[in-house]
């Protein structure tokens, strides 16, 4: 009881506001409740900010976490290619003896199951042929020919390799070039 009297005499001491009182007091109510607003707002914005910046950043790990699957063995290949260039050239001699061609024979099929297990893990050889054309994104020119077209295979020194999409090492090629009698002067 002794509460509410006080509140009554509280309420009963507070002179009634004139006009000009309750137009300051609801604009400073009314510019509280905007500033309130703005501040609602900005802190809305970053929230979604936010949220967007996790989702982009969730992504890009994802994306990340399936090149790193995709191209796991690259690594492995690269270090692989140097041996496998050895065993090729070494089978591009044709020995005469007939025990010895059984062996190659042997190592023949040994390279063709290593390509097989390569290609089975997504691993693509570059063997240009002689007269095909050029192509900078899958061959790197060693050396120019003389030739009738330019930019054509005229021959393979190394098979390039592709894993999945991706070059692990292009193929070197020997390219033809129309040689002008000025070009033959400056080799010279």
């Amino acid at each position: 009881m002794k509460k509410e009297k006080e509140l009554k005499e509280e309420t009963s001491e507070e002179k009634p506001l004139d006009q000009d009182e309750k137009k300051e007091k609801k604009k400073e109510v009314d510019s509280h409740i905007e500033k309130l607003k703005k501040e609602v707002a900005m802190w809305k914005d970053k929230a979604y900010r936010t949220a967007a910046d996790c989702d982009n950043l969730r992504k890009s790990y994802e994306k990340d976490h399936e090149n790193l699957l995709k191209y796991r063995a690259m690594g492995f290949i690269e270090k692989l290619l140097p041996a496998l260039d050895s065993f090729n050239m070494s089978l591009m001699v044709k020995p005469e003896d007939p025990k010895i061609q059984n062996y190659v024979k042997g190592f023949e099929m040994i390279y063709r199951q290593i390509l097989t297990a390569l290609e089975q893990e997504g691993v693509k050889q570059i063997a240009p042929k002689a007269g095909e054309k050029f192509n900078p994104d899958m061959m790197q020119a060693i050396d120019i020919k003389p030739g009738k077209e330019n930019d054509l295979v005229v021959e393979t020194y190394s098979n390039g390799y592709l894993l999945k999409d991706r070059l692990v090492r292009p193929a070197m090629v020997v390219v033809s070039k129309v040689m002008d009698i000025k070009d033959d002067e400056s080799i010279e």
